[in-house]
């Protein structure tokens, strides 16, 4: 009986020169095609007039307001989402309970559910024509188009951001060092910040970057729920497309280009971020 020849594999990475560069040039023109293109044509539009006509439209009081309007929103909403999010990540992972599944079915559901249907369950919830909306809009404090029904929708739809970073990282974690410091006597309000924070903090910023970019982008959710009030309730995107479809494309595209601005900025800081504790893991691991 004749012996068999090891059967020889040939490894991922020994592909022809011409394989990888062809693989690079598909993977940049994409790029180039869905984000690069696009991100230029927004600054070349809204400096079509030159500086001052772009500089101008931003200076328009209802542009100020959608400004202020969406960085207000993020201020709100973003931090909300971090402490729902922390606390959604906890009760999922230190603790053992029935329907733990659904729930964490539950947090995913903004990733699935359309955000115009999101907004729509806001209006049917707190409109006028509701029992609850009646109610608040009759005591002064109305929901649906005014500040907290854009918050909650921006909520709604950012929530899972905060808490899909972080249940992965606490579940990798374990539970071992919490617990041994409530065996030492530390106070569960003192085992979060010693030892639960600082492991996760790196997890915390990444969701919180992102679910500030997200918030500062929605649209649709948004839309439904504001009323889009010029200089009341119209946010920065709201506002973009009103400008757009009034064939005002500088003031469109300025805002635009000041939205995206702030997506980079966002980007910039969560890849700085992610450099860093690279840095800190290699270091780690070295010593």
């Amino acid at each position: 009986m004749s012996e068999l020849s090891p059967a020889k594999f040939r490894a991922a990475t020994e592909e022809t020169a011409l394989a990888r560069w062809a693989l690079i040039a598909i993977a940049v023109a994409g790029l180039s095609l869905l984000v690069f293109a696009p991100l230029i044509v927004v600054f070349v539009e809204a400096l079509a007039k030159g500086w001052f006509a772009a500089i101008a439209s931003l200076g328009n009081r209802e542009a100020r307001s959608a400004i202020r309007l969406t960085l207000l929103i993020a201020a709100i909403s973003v931090p909300l989402n971090a402490a729902f999010g922390i606390a959604a990540a906890w009760f999922i992972t230190k603790f053992d309970f029935r329907g733990k599944a659904f729930l964490i079915t539950l947090i995913d559901l903004p990733f699935s559910v359309s955000p115009v249907v999101a907004g729509l369950c806001l209006v049917l919830m707190f409109g006028t024509n509701s029992l609850l909306g009646g109610w608040l809009v009759a005591n002064g404090y109305p929901i649906i188009f005014a500040l907290p029904g854009i918050v909650l929708a921006t909520m709604f739809v950012t929530f899972p951001f905060v808490a899909r970073e972080l249940i992965p990282v606490m579940i990798e974690q374990g539970r071992a060092e919490e617990e041994a410091a409530l065996t030492l006597g530390a106070s569960g309000w003192r085992v979060f910040l010693t030892v639960t924070l600082p492991n996760i903090r790196w997890a915390l910023l990444y969701g919180v970057l992102l679910c500030n970019a997200r918030a500062m982008g929605e649209f649709g959710a948004v839309s439904v729920v504001s009323g889009k009030i010029r200089g009341q309730t119209a946010t920065m995107p709201i506002s973009i497309e009103m400008l757009y479809n009034e064939y005002l494309s500088v003031a469109a595209f300025s805002l635009a280009a000041v939205l995206t601005l702030l997506a980079l900025v966002t980007l910039l800081l969560k890849t700085a971020l992610e450099i860093r504790h690279a840095d800190q893991l290699a270091a780690t691991h070295r010593h």
